[in-house]
């Protein structure tokens, strides 16, 4: 008997996804908690590479990046930043900005893979490798990142998936999506400055979307995306295994957007 730990590999882990409805030519979005996915050879480009063999021939994978700025303390009311703080807030470079930190791990992985591509909106900026990179993330709307022609509608539109690998459900970003969608009353709105860098120097850029940190409109909990997805695989659409030792969770990002919207219509419409 060998005593080796076990480990979870690039082959085990593409079966796993495999079973979750990884196939050939998938637009699969991914949101992981890689600590709970167990040891891994190879560690986070492990899984990297199970989706891309599972999707292979011409799959694409897809991460919400977001990107590291932290810079939120300095915004005042109207989402303005002072002028002594300006020139110490380092510009957003799709290239060269670190994915937010409360994303995992795997989205800056995904970030920094060998020709992946990321999209030009700096707060609903996502990552892409594979066949259709540079489709999903090109043409990035600054406003309303989260809505038409932003890379969550690409998704839909082409009949991508989405795949939770222990993360919570309520980090599906999709859902902004089918929040900017509903035709819901009251819903906030977000304005804040952005620099961006530019061959001309840092440029300052005021960006408004509909507000992604709290819930859209007023009433439901923080957390009620989770509500949502939990509610959407009780009628019976979706998949549920483990990729490794983790819980994974995969839905068809049309139909679980469509079936978002109807919820929040019913609920707060």
């Amino acid at each position: 008997m060998s005593n080796h730990p076990s480990f979870h590999t690039r082959a085990s882990l593409r079966e796993d996804v495999e079973r979750l409805g990884v196939g050939p030519g998938d637009i699969v979005m991914v949101h992981a908690a890689m600590s709970r996915v167990g040891a891994l050879l190879n560690g986070p480009d492990a899984l990297i590479g199970a989706l891309l063999d599972a999707s292979s021939p011409d799959g694409t994978i897809l991460a919400y990046t977001d990107w590291d700025a932290r810079y939120d303390g300095l915004l005042d009311g109207n989402g303005r930043v002072a002028e002594e703080w300006r020139a110490h807030v380092p510009p957003f470079h799709p290239t060269a900005s670190r994915a937010a930190r409360e994303n995992g791990v795997l989205a800056e992985f995904i970030r920094t893979w060998p020709g992946a591509r990321r999209s030009g909106n700096p707060g609903a900026s996502m990552a892409a490798i594979g066949a259709r990179a540079d489709w999903l993330t090109a043409d990035h709307p600054l406003d309303y990142g989260y809505g038409p022609g932003s890379p969550l509608a690409k998704l839909v539109d082409a009949g991508g998936k989405v795949l939770m690998v222990g993360a919570p459900l309520d980090t599906m970003t999709l859902l902004h999506h089918a929040e900017h969608l509903a035709h819901v009353p009251r819903k906030r709105i977000r304005r804040c400055e952005v620099p961006f860098a530019t061959a001309a120097g840092t440029r300052w850029r005021m960006v408004e979307e509909f507000e992604t940190s709290l819930p859209v409109v007023p009433g439901p909990d923080e957390a009620y995306f989770a509500t949502i997805v939990t509610d959407f695989l009780a009628t019976g659409h979706g998949l549920q295994g483990t990729v490794g030792e983790a819980p994974g969770t995969m839905v068809e990002a049309a139909t679980i957007t469509t079936f978002a919207v109807g919820w929040l219509e019913q609920r707060y419409g």
